[in-house]
């Protein structure tokens, strides 16, 4: 498989300790899935994945709480889901996912931020070829060994499984993302260290001296933006 998930969600984790940023950014996603169905994430498939990605970055039930209790309360509040591709220095590839209100803001927020840390933006589909759209799921207390044969068992199709610092991450096609997760279920197993549907790059490269300096400093302001998302992209960072 690619880069190893563990790097990426640790380097997030470690930017993200000492801020409410990620949890304000939940609360809009948790909202937007709660108004797409009933907000219920019994019913609503896209409110369960949501929550179960919250779960794992540990968000405060009053995040969860209010944000659910704003779409009960038929807020007229509606944002629309964007994707913005773009270069980074040497061959550096980026995808930002976002959720605006604003779409004009957005768009130059985006737009600057490639621009002044020497990127820019391409058009769609410029850069999103080079990723695979993938489900991430980890646990912890099992071996690889042990994951395959639940899964077989279960009859669920994966791409990978790979032990990964103390976890097993299980690499799958986006659709069997619940199926995944409910072989787990059906097992005992109800905690999560990862899950996430992500865009994982086919091929990565490397960058040093003034290229890495732009691109982290680039990727840095994009996860910034309040609209944005997610980012993804394929320079390998190391640990």
């Amino acid at each position: 498989m690619g880069r190893k998930w563990n790097n990426i969600k640790e380097k997030k984790a470690s930017k993200d300790a000492n801020t409410s940023r990620v949890y304000a950014k939940f609360g809009v996603e948790i909202y937007v899935a709660a108004r797409s169905g009933e907000p219920n994430p019994e019913s609503n498939q896209a409110l369960k994945f949501v929550l179960e990605r919250a779960k794992t970055y540990n968000v405060p039930r009053h995040i969860i709480d209010r944000a659910i209790e704003k779409a009960k309360g038929g807020s007229e509040e509606s944002y629309t889901e964007l994707r913005y591709e773009g270069f980074g220095p040497n061959g550096s590839m980026v995808i930002v996912d976002a959720l605006t209100n604003n779409v004009n803001r957005t768009a130059a927020d985006v737009r600057a931020a490639f621009g002044k840390n020497g990127g820019n933006m391409g058009v769609s589909g410029s850069v999103s070829y080079m990723f695979d759209a993938t489900a991430v799921i980890g646990i912890e207390g099992k071996s690889s060994d042990d994951v395959l044969e639940l899964l077989m068992e279960a009859d669920v199709d994966v791409r990978d499984i790979a032990d990964e610092d103390e976890q097993v991450i299980v690499y799958a096609e986006p659709d069997q993302f619940h199926a995944v997760q409910e072989a787990f279920k059906q097992a005992g197993i109800t905690e999560f260290t990862v899950a996430e549907l992500t865009m994982l790059p086919q091929n990565e490269i490397t960058l040093d001296g003034d290229a890495l300096a732009k691109f982290e400093k680039m990727i840095d302001v994009l996860e910034d933006l309040e609209d944005v998302q997610r980012v993804y992209h394929n320079v390998d960072l190391g640990e």
